[in-house]
């Protein structure tokens, strides 16, 4: 059933079948799944850059070995950024499917759980690399008056790439934001579908 260009589906929003609609709708899908295909793809290369990140020095005959499990700041950056690829790949499937179905728009409750999902993730990755920045900083310049000593003169390969996949992981969060931003566009523009739909029934 269709009125003024809204078609209605039961238990769902309205769909508008107006073709500027559709193809902002496209587009806006298009950028959604680009997004989230980066995201992925840098939140594994930031967790590999960190995880796998080590270097061995000798200190006084004593070999010390420089490892991302020594600053929890960065355990927590690995964790964060493992989180955000694994969560982006199930939301690249999902995408994946509606462009082939051709489904544009969605019920209510399942763009809640987006934008809800966007905002966690946007929120935890942020977090981590603000916080792995800070411990960097510390390491690299020190604190001389609590007499932290500057790590990276000692481990200059060690933090030259945690600094690439803290580099690696800020892409992650600015990549969550706008996506936090494209999800809470899909989600209320539905609401303003309905209050159209109702200003047209009076």
């Amino acid at each position: 059933m269709s009125y003024l260009g809204v078609g209605i589906s039961p238990g769902n929003v309205p769909v508008y079948r107006g073709t500027n609609l559709k193809v902002v709708d496209r587009r806006v899908k298009l950028a959604e799944l680009v997004l989230r295909c980066l995201i992925c793809g840098l939140g594994v290369l930031a967790a590999v850059l960190v995880g796998t990140d080590s270097q061995v020095k000798e200190i006084f005959l004593i070999r010390k070995k420089a490892r991302f499990t020594e600053m929890k700041a960065l355990v927590f950056l690995v964790l964060a950024n493992g989180i955000a690829a694994a969560y982006s790949l199930v939301q690249v499937v999902r995408c994946v499917v509606g462009l082939v179905r051709g489904n544009v728009l969605f019920s209510r409750p399942l763009a809640w759980a987006i934008f809800s999902g966007d905002q966690a993730i946007a929120y935890l990755t942020v977090a981590a690399v603000a916080a792995a920045a800070q411990s960097a900083v510390f390491a690299k310049e020190g604190q001389p008056e609590l007499q932290w000593m500057k790590i990276c003169t000692m481990y200059g390969k060690f933090c030259n790439q945690v600094g690439e996949g803290v580099a690696s992981a800020l892409l992650v969060s600015v990549g969550m934001v706008f996506l936090s931003c494209i999800s809470a566009f899909s989600l209320f523009r539905l609401y303003g579908g309905n209050k159209g739909k109702n200003n047209a029934t009076r």
